[in-house]
């Protein structure tokens, strides 16, 4: 985990499992720019496996983000498939036995705080690369 993330004073976290609807348990607010990090969770142990931001500053500082924010990037952003992954993800989690996700999501731009979402993302993915020579296992790239 990255130490700088506790700047971000508006942040939070939702528990998704395969019987679970993304759209309805999602607690990302829409019209936002952030970050959002995955844990598979088992039992009593975490592992970081996604990292995925939403949001573009504009060369004048401006912020130009997608209509649903965060939570639309969440909930309807394609991973795995050409599909959203409110239906990508609990297909992956049956393949991988995973039995929930912990997503907790930062507003990385708003009115108090202006860190480029995709530079937030890189930071925390550094950190990770430093740490296990890997991505985490659903980023495909970065």
């Amino acid at each position: 985990m990255s130490k700088g993330l506790e700047k971000f004073k508006v942040s939070n976290s939702f528990t998704f499992t395969v019987n679970d609807s993304l759209e309805e348990v999602c607690n990302a607010p829409e019209g936002s720019a952030g970050i959002f990090i995955v844990y598979a969770v088992a039992a009593d142990e975490k592992e970081l496996i996604m990292v995925g931001s939403t949001g573009t500053v504009q060369n004048d500082g401006t912020l130009k983000s997608k209509n649903g924010g965060l939570y639309d990037k969440i909930v309807n952003g394609h991973q795995f498939a050409k599909t959203g992954r409110k239906y990508s993800w609990p297909a992956q989690m049956k393949l991988e036995n995973i039995e929930s996700l912990e997503v907790v999501w930062y507003e990385t731009f708003n009115a108090d705080v202006k860190a480029i979402p995709t530079a937030v993302e890189g930071e925390v993915l550094q950190n990770f690369l430093d740490q296990s020579t890997k991505l985490p296992r659903w980023n495909v790239a970065f």
